[in-house]
């Protein structure tokens, strides 16, 4: 995994000051070394300037980016940030159009695919990747972000300029590139965060590219299009087809997916997603002779306090080890400590350039710092709930027009000033995003009105629920330079299971009833039926206090900037307020003493970015 940032004129020339513009390219990647710590470079075209960090995980000693090829008298850039699980068989199939290879790595692949195919490569892409080329045959850059969109790649335009990064604060580096928060950017904080609307950077004027979709820009202007789409189609298959296919799908997936040139780990939490995946992992790493090791999270004091809930009926660190065991993997358990998660609040909204998932998000954070010090690719269990319907609102009535993870605003709405929220009109806004979400779903003729709602509660949860995981995952993980691999995201699987209906993916009412069934053989029963619990957080009441005492010094400093957008009432309340930590506002996890630290986070970020509201 990698950065890249960079811009391109589709009127005038770089070539007379290339230098400077050159110095500026590093100056944005440079905002984003951390992506990258082991190799670092720069481009300049005629309209186009790119530079790249890279974290150098297939063919360490080759593959420096940005990486040029002749396409005749022609030269052809790419700037790269990804994986390609299927790179030998397009290198096969390359060789076969008489191209040949300089290097072992995937980056090398993707550029002449795009010289051999042109955007329509994009289709013959599986992986994780975004992407710039610098196309000067055709005067344009071309852009591109995965299927499901696990890496980033944001945008912005300046003049006649488009100005694209890996992350938000590279933008920023771009002068006259700035920090504004309008009335969009009010309702995805307060309304849909820390989720946020596919495309949209929060920032005004800021953009994503949206997940399964290409751009390109040049003189005849910017157009972003769609290569991937999700299909509604009848499943002809009976469930005993479909247990062996999703079986032989995570199969190839994971032995895909472990392919490395450096030191490769699981993490573990001893539930069915990550156990599944690791047992796959162990198999394959014994037949190759080598060792597995597994980390598994934890909080100081959880073992002390933690209380079951609906969402979260038992602590994960005992199963974690049991599974590891069973394993035989080399398996640790990190434990985070109450300041050390506060502290790093701040260091997680940089990560991120957004207010995020609070503790969720530090505590990811300090997990992925400690895990670097020994590896520098992980692969994780995350996003089987999203695909395979593990989540209890599935299965749940939730107000209509409403996401079903976070079903009642009124708790956020009401931290608002009373004229920030008239202006900003959070509901209509989240009502708005839901409806086009909605609209967007693919229809089967004739399925039945519980199958089209079970469809379309897949659909929300891939493109909103699951896109904020993957944010996450990637901002954490790679603020320290990890790379997190995420099997169950697969565009094959997901593409099968969506077509799964309920009595398919979820017998006899069995959450997950088909992943546990495809896995039998790989784990006991006990891992197996397992009840689903989420990414762990701390129940100390500690942590809760030290949060407490931090917003409340937020709250009495007048020169605060989050006061611009609290009501002073409604914050005092919060600071008074006895929480039911097993009542989320947000997700499974994010209960009242995450509502305090996401607060925090606002200010920091405020602070941090010198963010001017603009309503």
């Amino acid at each position: 995994m990698c950065g890249f940032a960079g811009f391109f004129d589709a009127e005038e020339s770089l070539n007379e000051e290339k230098y400077l513009w050159m110095a500026l390219a590093r100056r944005m990647a440079q905002r984003i070394a951390h992506r990258g710590p082991d190799g670092k470079g720069a481009h300049v075209s005629a309209h186009c300037a790119l530079a790249h960090v890279r974290l150098a995980v297939m063919d360490p000693e080759n593959g420096a980016q940005p990486m040029t090829c002749m396409d005749g008298p022609f030269k052809v850039t790419i700037a790269y940030n990804g994986e390609i699980y299927n790179a030998d068989e397009l290198r096969a199939e390359l060789s076969g159009h008489g191209y040949s290879f300089e290097t072992g790595c995937d980056t090398e692949v993707v550029l002449k695919s795009y010289l051999c195919f042109g955007p329509a490569c994009v289709e013959k892409l599986n992986g994780i990747f975004a992407f710039a080329v610098d196309d000067t045959r055709n005067e344009r850059v071309f852009l591109c972000r995965d299927r499901f969109g696990v890496k980033p790649l944001f945008y912005t335009f300046s003049g006649s300029r488009l100005v694209f990064a890996s992350e938000i604060k590279a933008l920023f580096e771009y002068p006259g590139v700035r920090p504004l928060l309008g009335r969009t950017g009010i309702c995805e904080i307060f309304g849909l965060g820390p989720a946020r609307t596919p495309g949209c950077g929060v920032f005004e004027n800021i953009r994503e590219i949206l997940p399964g979709h290409a751009a390109a820009f040049g003189r005849d202007g910017f157009s972003e299009y769609p290569y991937f789409r999700l299909e509604a189609r009848p499943l002809t298959d009976d469930y005993d087809t479909a247990v062996q296919k999703v079986r032989a799908l995570l199969e190839d997936i994971v032995s895909r997916q472990l392919v490395s040139d450096v030191p490769l780990c699981t993490f573990l939490s001893g539930g069915l997603d990550s156990s599944a995946v690791t047992a796959i992992a162990a198999a394959l790493c014994r037949d190759r002779g080598l060792p597995l090791h597994t980390y598994s999270f934890e909080y100081q004091e959880n073992a002390r306090y933690f209380a079951p809930s609906d969402y979260q009926p038992d602590r994960d660190a005992p199963w974690a080890e049991k599974v590891g065991a069973l394993l035989q993997t080399e398996h640790h358990t990190l434990i985070c400590d109450n300041d050390r998660l506060a502290d790093l609040l701040t260091d997680a909204v940089i990560a991120r350039d957004l207010p995020g998932m609070a503790d969720i998000d530090a505590s990811l954070l300090y997990f992925c710092r400690t895990v670097k010090k020994q590896h520098t690719v992980a692969v994780c269990g995350e996003c089987a709930d999203e695909i395979f319907a593990g989540y209890p609102w599935f299965f749940r009535r939730h107000p209509a027009g409403l996401f079903p993870w976070s079903p009642d605003l009124s708790k956020r709405v009401r931290l608002l000033r009373p004229e920030v929220a008239v202006e900003a009109q959070i509901e209509d806004y989240v009502r708005e995003r839901y409806r086009e979400t909605a609209d967007a779903v693919p229809v089967l003729r004739g399925e039945s009105a519980e199958n089209r709602r079970f469809r379309e509660m897949t659909f929300l949860n891939l493109y909103w629920f699951m896109a904020a995981l993957l944010e996450r995952k990637d901002r954490c993980s790679m603020y320290s330079g990890l790379e997190v691999r995420v099997p169950y995201a697969d565009h094959r699987l997901v593409s099968y299971v969506f077509n799964t209906p309920p009595e398919i993916r979820a017998p006899q009412g069995v959450a997950k009833g088909l992943l546990r069934d495809a896995c039998r053989g790989l784990l006991p029963d006990e891992i197996l039926l397992r009840k689903k619990n989420p990414y762990p957080k701390t129940h100390s009441p500690c942590y809760e206090q030290v949060i407490r005492e931090r917003l409340n010094d937020v709250l009495r400093d007048p020169e605060q900037p989050i006061h611009r957008l609290l009501s002073k009432e409604a914050s005092h309340d919060l600071l008074q307020a006895r929480f039911d930590y097993g009542k989320p506002w947000f997700g499974q996890l994010m209960a009242g003493p995450q509502l305090m630290a996401y607060l925090l986070q606002v200010n920091i970020w405020m602070n941090r970015y010198k963010i001017k509201v603009v309503l």
